[in-house]
């Protein structure tokens, strides 16, 4: 059997040929294409030059306060070299312009000026509804620190003796002191328009009485008042009365809080 094409017949099949030969070409070539796709990864964007700065905190002077500032910086910048120097107040940093703008926006926004308040307490002592006498302390605090004021005395009492044959004078006598009057700690920190204030107020004194423990023995009486209250500058607030027992006297405790600056 013989096959005969002619011309035109030959014409007519070259477009179907290339058309055949382009689809083979390019489905062969796709997979390539493909694989060379997803081999590619992106290049990795390298660090850019680092800069180093000391800051000096000039409100901060506690120690908690300044770890505060640095455990703030390593959480929010952990790529940051930092180094902090508690006795010059001072933190050294090395990072990117980019990560020291932002530590110089933080410690600026921590780094904050105190208020200093002056609290005024005062003890009224009444005698069957009748005022007898008033005491008045003052004391300045800043806020987030504490103060103390101490006013009294100090008690020996007598802990033990010992003999011994090579002290000429007799026994020897083993004494430890006690104080007691008034000692009052107060710390304060600013909340909203106001002040919240934490207040231990300690009265101490020794009884006419004495112990049956020991004829040098003394007997302390001993009044605590501690808690903590929200002021409002300038308003007095009474934070405790006391009834003395066996007595018809009374004592209340006062303060009142004012804004230095």
């Amino acid at each position: 059997m013989k096959f005969h094409c002619d011309a035109a017949a030959m014409r007519g099949s070259l477009p179907a040929q290339l058309l055949v030969a382009l689809t083979l070409t390019a489905a062969c070539t796709a997979p390539r294409v493909l694989a060379q796709s997803a081999d590619a990864k992106p290049a990795e964007a390298k660090p850019g030059p680092e800069a180093y700065q000391t800051i000096y905190l000039t409100n901060l002077t506690q120690q908690n306060e300044f770890n505060d500032v640095q455990t703030d910086l390593r959480n929010m910048l952990p790529k940051v070299h930092m180094y902090g120097m508690l006795s010059q107040n001072a933190i050294s940093i090395r990072a990117t312009p980019e990560d020291m703008q932002i530590a110089q926006k933080i410690i600026s926004d921590l780094d904050r000026g105190k208020r200093i308040y002056r609290l005024t307490y005062t003890i009224n002592e009444s005698d069957s509804g009748k005022r007898t006498g008033t005491q008045t302390f003052m004391m300045i605090v800043a806020s987030g620190s504490k103060a103390t004021f101490k006013q009294g005395a100090r008690v020996p009492i007598v802990t033990g003796s010992y003999d011994t044959s090579k002290t000429p004078t007799g026994p020897e006598i083993q004494v430890q002191y006690l104080d007691v009057g008034l000692n009052i700690e107060a710390s304060a920190d600013g909340y909203m328009d106001g002040l919240r204030l934490r207040s231990k107020i300690e009265q101490s004194n020794v009884a006419d009485e004495k112990s049956g423990i020991g004829a040098q023995d003394p007997i302390v009486r001993q009044t605590v008042l501690d808690g903590t209250a929200t002021l409002a500058p300038g308003k007095p607030l009474i934070l405790g009365a006391l009834d003395i027992p066996g007595t018809t006297r009374k004592q209340e405790i006062e303060v009142v809080a004012e804004l230095v600056k």
